[in-house]
Parts: structure tokens; C-alpha cells; sequence
């Protein structure tokens, strides 16, 4: 009897861990019949940035040095915020694509890369064409200009036909927001003898409205929108405006949260203004606060220090290969002090993908 309960047990206990293993696992979407989808393009800030910045010496917005990339494809960073993959990465995987999602501005790409969607996110940009300015790097503009490229160099391989039908049936990703909320408004205050609070989102939701619109005219039909995460619970906005206790930031997330209510508003505004167009906004605000007001429920033990250093302010150059890092990452929710780990990301994707994919279609 006590053998045969040793061997149930260890069954038990092999069944949880493969379970456990396939939670970790990238999801993989299956597509409804008859859809098709070739590419995914993003557009976006740090949070989804492949390596856009790499070479742009002027920002402070890189990080292609150690520790960054620590758990990534053979321990090497590549100008993705974190020890592993980002989201634009688990997103491409998803919809069984490619593993990882190329950025744009890198040289060696083939043709093949580019038919299978591109990466032209950078780390620092925002929809506050100042924002992108502060942080020294190409702008959302240009990131516009970089699509309006990108569909030219299709015609150039597959033709006019078939770059319609590549654009219009690709997912098209942005993730923008954080970065005016966070450091132009609150941080440096660049923008608040221009406009209170509720007037600054007001304005920064017109640019980005204008860019959906643009997106749309340029031929994009499946737009997905992330929302802003409470931004006022990463370990450096816990540091700077939480106090000696080191508490949340309440005024970002307010911020946070009344941009992305009227963010959601306009996205349901344009999905039934555009004909054909399947604009759908993502919330990634409760997703991720679910996991830092709850972490055993996911498996993290920390969630207000980075794994980066001391985890209070280290971020970009000052989490550098100076600085150790924590023995397990996956117990984290921040890699740094302002980005999430590869096992936090993969948990929120696995969410959005869940619960807003049937809306892509």
C-alpha cells in the first residue's frame, strides 16, 4: 500500500510540474477557418522595443549590454527591456509566426523577415511628440514614416496585390502611453504649465487617435490597443512618489486609469466609424495589478524591487554589468525598475490573448 501510494504520488507531483511547465509556455492562438493572418507589426515604446535603439548613442532609452538578455537565446542582450523575451516577441509566437519579432532598424533583415512583420517600436517614445524628444529618440512620427517604408520595400518583393492583403489582414500591435504619463507629465513635469492633468490626456489621446486614423488610411484594418499599466506600482515610481513606505504612486495610476478609459471609448468609437476596421482596445492595467496585489496566486515573491541591483531605481544604463542581479527572476515581477520579467510578460499576454483575441476577426 505505501509503494503504491508513493507511486501515485509521484505521478501527481510529475502531472503539476508538466502543468506548471505548460502555463510558462508561450500560448499558441488558433486561428477560426478561413482567417489568415501573415504578420504582426508593432509600433510601441520599451515595453515591446526589440532593439530599435541600439544604435542611437544619444538616448538613455538602451539596453543591448548585460545583465539585460541574462535568460534570453543564449545570454545575450539585444535591446529588449528585460532578462528574456517582451511581448512583441510571446505575440508573433502566438499566432505561430516566427519566435521573435525582429526590429526593423536592424540591417541584416531579409526579405522573408519582412513579410513575416517587423518590430518598429523604441524604448522612450510616447503619443506627446515631446516625449520622444526628452528621451532622444525617433518619434511615433517617424515610426509612421518607418510603415509607410516598410510597405514600399513589400511591393518591392511580393507586389502591390499582395502587400494590401499583407497589411490589411496583419496584426498591427501599439503599445504607447506610459512614457508621457510617467516622465513627461509627473517625473520632469515638461507639460504641466501647458495643461492639467485631465487637459494633458485629453491631448495626448488626439495624437493618438490621429495615428490609429492614419493607420487605417494606410490600410491597417486589425489594430489592437494596450491600454497603460499602472505605472504607479513599477518599483521606480514606488521609489520617487510612493513615500517612505515605498507605496504605489496613486496619482499615475489615476492618470493611468482615465487615460485608458478614454483611450477604450475611442477605440469602440472608431470600430464603428471605420468600415471594416476591427480596432480593440487591451487592458493590461488590471492584468498586471491582479499580479502585483496577489503575486502567490501567480508564483512571484517580489514585486516591488526590480532583479536588477538594489531593484529601486536601476534601469537602462544604470542596470549595467556592474550590478548583480537576483538568483531567480522568475520569483520577480520587474526585471528592473520600470519593466516586467519574461514570466511576468508571458502571464499578461496569455491574458490579453485569452480574452480579447476573438475580437481581432
Amino acid at each position: 500500500m505505501d509503494a503504491a501510494r508513493a507511486i501515485l504520488l509521484c505521478v501527481l507531483c510529475y502531472i503539476l510540474m508538466c502543468n506548471e511547465g505548460l502555463a510558462m509556455k508561450p500560448m499558441k492562438l488558433k486561428l477560426p477557418a478561413n482567417v489568415s493572418v501573415p504578420a504582426v507589426i508593432m509600433f510601441g515604446d520599451s515595453i515591446v522595443d526589440t532593439g530599435n535603439n541600439n544604435n542611437n548613442m544619444k538616448t538613455f532609452a538602451r539596453c543591448n549590454f548585460l545583465p539585460y538578455g541574462k535568460d534570453f537565446e543564449g545570454g545575450l542582450p539585444t535591446g529588449r527591456f528585460s532578462n528574456g523575451k517582451v511581448p512583441a516577441d510571446l505575440l508573433v509566437e502566438a499566432f505561430g509566426i516566427k519566435e521573435l519579432l525582429p526590429p526593423y532598424m536592424d540591417g541584416s533583415l531579409e526579405p522573408n523577415d519582412l513579410l513575416t512583420g517587423v518590430n518598429l517600436a523604441a524604448g522612450g517614445v510616447g503619443y506627446d511628440p515631446l516625449t520622444s524628444k526628452i528621451a532622444a529618440v525617433e518619434s511615433l512620427s517617424d515610426q509612421l514614416e518607418q510603415f509607410k517604408e516598410y510597405i514600399e520595400k513589400l511591393k518591392g518583393i511580393v507586389g502591390e496585390k499582395r502587400t494590401n492583403f499583407i497589411i490589411s489582414n496583419s496584426m498591427i500591435f501599439v503599445v504607447i502611453g506610459s512614457n508621457d504619463i510617467s516622465n513627461t507629465y509627473f517625473l520632469l513635469g515638461a507639460r504641466k504649465l501647458q495643461f492639467d492633468l485631465p487637459s494633458y490626456i485629453d491631448f495626448i489621446l488626439n495624437h493618438a487617435s490621429e495615428f490609429f486614423k492614419e493607420l487605417y488610411r494606410l490600410g491597417a484594418r486589425r489594430i489592437a490597443v494596450l491600454g497603460v499599466p499602472a505605472i504607479g506600482c513599477v518599483p521606480s515610481q514606488r521609489t520617487i512618489g510612493g513615500g517612505v513606505g515605498r507605496d504605489c504612486d496613486e496619482k499615475q495610476n489615476q492618470a493611468a486609469e482615465l487615460f485608458n478609459s478614454k483611450l477604450s471609448a475611442e477605440m469602440n468609437h472608431l470600430r464603428h466609424t471605420l468600415p471594416d476596421s476591427k480596432f480593440t482596445y487591451m487592458d493590461v492595467y488590471n492584468p498586471l495589478q491582479d499580479i502585483i496585489k496577489n503575486p502567490n496566486k501567480y508564483g512571484f515573491e517580489v514585486v516591488d524591487k526590480g532583479c536588477c541591483g538594489t531593484g529601486l531605481l536601476e534601469v537602462t544604463k544604470l542596470c549595467n554589468q556592474y550590478h548583480q542581479t537576483c538568483t531567480d527572476s522568475s520569483k520577480y515581477v520587474f526585471w528592473d525598475s520600470y519593466h516586467p520579467t519574461e514570466r511576468a510578460y508571458m502571464i499578461v499576454v496569455q491574458h490579453l490573448l485569452t480574452k480579447y483575441a476573438s475580437s481581432f476577426f
